[in-house]
């Protein structure tokens, strides 16, 4: 095994859309019902509306920052160029935390899917299984990864469409109205609540995407390929999204469908039966978009502990390339072993009383959010100290969209700490962990 400080730029457009998608899709398949819980049909459909104008203008203005400095680092490397060592460290622990949180949500939701068609096989089971799977395909190689993920991006993109024709006959408009409002006919201040507590299940739609900042390093044409990737994975997530919410919130009694991890299964059993073959084929092609994820997920973790590593934020031997894969290989492993132990953590840890997946997302979301503020913060601070910065894209509707991405951050994370303030308090003690533990290690350096 080699060390090496680069990796190889091999990725195309069409990959890096794929990565793009793919990260994401599986917030099509699941997570997302547990806002109906809260927020009913109609009040989660327009917290989405109002999640999805944070993410438009968060690419528009993030898509700068990633042309202008494609790192496998991603948001760690604008924060520290702007901000230093502390803002880098700050952006670095809130996107560990979003990434490898991410992928354990996902494997449990491929452990519930398998088990509706296996019931004898444990759900947790299935998912240390799938995690195995795919952290040996991202050993293997980026190339051999990209190809995978786009077209495993494919195959879930068309069973999305799949499920929406074949439960579109049972479709009815009064289902998906009914108590729309939380529970509730008419919009009121209980609605209001129950969408900001629905805030981070509206985020997992959209989850991720900003991870095709962690393979700029090894696209061919950053310059072009990155814009494209970024602005058509937004709106091909955005309408598969509101498709895949209206048309399962409209087969039966949506409440059936929230706070369990295979809503999709569940709603099509309301139209065909538990013992229909397009159930069955839902269930096995709708791995294809929880694949998706995972498989990207790892691969952004493991460019972001790499990078981190490289620069001395973790353990030097998490830089360590494979001579034979080119693949970060040990920070692949490393993000593996933090989620499968995040798998088997309920029955240690209970928090909220909520499930377990619910908790998982929660945390991812909040990384996210945190990451999303200090990309903005960095893009106005570059704008100011590196005027003459090479940009090869320059974020439309500036200073507007990095702004309103500020002020819908910021609203969302206030909604996600009142609600979930035992979640918040762990993220915090986990960056402040992390950020004595790191002043140590520089003091000791020296």
């Amino acid at each position: 095994m080699e060390e090496h400080s680069h990796l190889k730029a091999t990725l195309n457009t069409w990959q890096l859309w794929g990565i793009a998608v793919g990260l994401v899709i599986s917030g099509e398949y699941f997570g997302w019902s547990y806002g109906w819980a809260s927020a009913g049909t109609l009040g989660f459909l327009l917290t989405t509306l109002l999640v999805a104008s944070m993410y438009a203008a968060f690419i528009f203005s993030f898509t700068e920052l990633t042309t202008s400095i494609p790192n496998a680092g991603g948001p760690f490397s604008y924060a520290q160029r702007a901000f230093g060592d502390t803002g880098g460290y700050i952006a670095a622990a809130a996107t560990l935390v979003e990434f490898v949180f991410a992928p354990p949500a996902i494997a449990l939701a491929i452990g519930a899917y398998l088990h509706v068609q296996f019931p004898d096989l444990a759900p947790k089971h299935a998912a240390v299984l799938a995690y195995l799977v795919f952290m040996t395909i991202n050993i293997l190689g980026v190339r051999i990864a990209a190809s995978f993920e786009f077209i495993v991006t494919l195959f879930a993109i068309i069973e999305l469409l799949v499920f929406m024709a074949v439960v579109a006959p049972g479709f009815k408009l009064s289902n998906f109205l009914a108590g729309g409002w939380a529970g509730h006919d008419h919009f009121s201040a209980v609605t209001v609540a129950g969408m900001f507590a629905a805030v981070p299940f509206a985020i997992w739609f959209f989850l991720a995407i900003e991870g095709v900042a962690m393979a700029a390093e090894e696209v061919k044409r950053p310059s072009r390929s990155i814009p494209i990737a970024y602005l058509c994975g937004i709106a091909t997530l955005l309408l598969l999204a509101v498709g895949v919410m209206v048309f399962a919130g409209g087969v039966g009694d949506w409440r059936l469908l929230a706070n369990i991890n295979d809503p999709l299964p569940q709603a099509m059993k309301m139209i065909v039966g538990a013992k229909s073959g397009w159930l069955h084929m839902l269930v096995w092609l709708g791995l294809f978009g929880l694949i998706a994820s995972l498989h990207g997920i790892i691969f952004g973790y493991s460019r972001q502990i790499f990078a981190l590593a490289r620069a001395g934020y973790l353990p030097s031997f998490l830089g360590k390339i494979h001579s034979r894969f080119n693949t970060p290989y040990l920070a692949i492993v490393a993000g593996g072993v933090v989620g499968i132990g995040a798998i088997y953590s309920d029955s240690w840890i209970n928090i909220g009383g909520q499930p377990l997946t619910a908790n998982i997302v929660t945390m991812s979301v909040l990384g996210a959010l945190v990451m999303y503020v200090t990309s903005m913060l960095a893009l106005f601070r570059l704008r100011k100290t590196e005027p003459n910065l090479a940009r090869p894209f320059r974020a439309r509707l500036y200073p507007f969209a990095p702004i309103w991405t500020l002020i819908c951050a910021g609203v969302c994370i206030a909604s996600l700490v009142y609600y979930n303030r035992l979640i918040a308090l762990l993220f915090v003690g986990l960056l402040a962990i992390g950020y004595v533990g790191l002043r140590l290690s520089w003091s000791g350096r020296r």
